[in-house]
């Protein structure tokens, strides 16, 4: 993609600089407003009763806590439509890894669900060098309930990212998997979910996209062929090229 700027002297740039900053400063008001609103969300109490298959043996919802009063769990799309994993959820686990320590002191566990068995799961987790948590929820609702579709929308395949146009190639009614990212509290040993998003949603949370995003060709997206790929796969890429 070619670029549209312009050389300038150092005064200039620093004057454009300076005009860009503030737009910078209120984007970020805007988002500090945003995480208040978004930790404000009235809370769903959740009495079903899920098992995910862990390393540690199969465990409830609760369970998965882990000691701690917030859970947020990564929708890793690898199941029956996916059974390969999603090149893109990969891409994202990739900024996700070596976190875990971090949100732990904050009284947060991070961990990765998707409906594949265990097995396969940790042998993804192998190839790609990540010691995230990932479990198994194949055996339970727990990914379609937290899909945020109602009874109606399952019914007839619709009511994608809580009921706008259903453009991203989700389809219910053939079981399709979805990137999403849920969040759940657990308080006097009751869960509640408070919060979900999908696929865009998610974007915010991928260290890469942020980077790419301050550099001068941005995302650049399908200016190269076979982009993002497992990073196992760059190397084999240039080979056969």
């Amino acid at each position: 993609m070619a670029t549209t700027t312009t050389t300038a002297t150092r005064e200039q740039w620093l004057a454009a600089r300076m005009q860009l900053l503030e737009e910078e400063k209120e984007l970020t008001r805007r988002s500090d407003e945003l995480a208040r609103r978004r930790r404000e969300l009235p809370r769903v109490r959740i009495d079903e009763d899920y098992a995910f298959e862990t390393n540690e043996g199969t465990k409830t919802l609760a369970e998965l806590f882990d000691g701690r009063s917030q859970l947020i769990v990564y929708h890793f799309m690898h199941g029956p439509r996916t059974p390969e994993g999603c090149v893109g959820c990969t891409f994202a686990t990739d900024s996700f890894n070596g976190i875990e320590a971090h949100l732990n002191a904050h009284d947060v566990t991070f961990l990765l669900a998707s409906r594949s068995p265990l097995d396969t799961l940790n042998a993804y987790k192998q190839r790609m060098g990540w010691s995230l948590p990932w479990v198994s929820s194949g055996g339970s609702d727990f990914d379609r309930d937290f899909s945020a579709w109602t009874e109606e929308d399952r019914a007839n395949g619709t009511g994608y990212n809580f009921g706008t146009p259903a453009g991203a190639g989700v389809d219910v009614a053939h079981d399709m998997e979805l990137m999403a990212l849920s969040v759940f509290v657990l308080e006097d040993g009751v869960v509640y979910h408070t919060y979900t998003c999908f696929d865009r949603g998610t974007d915010v949370l991928n260290g890469t996209w942020q980077l790419l995003d301050r550099a001068p060709k941005g995302r650049d997206e399908g200016a190269v062929s076979g982009w993002p790929r497992r990073k196992d796969e760059y190397a084999e890429a240039q080979v056969t090229s």
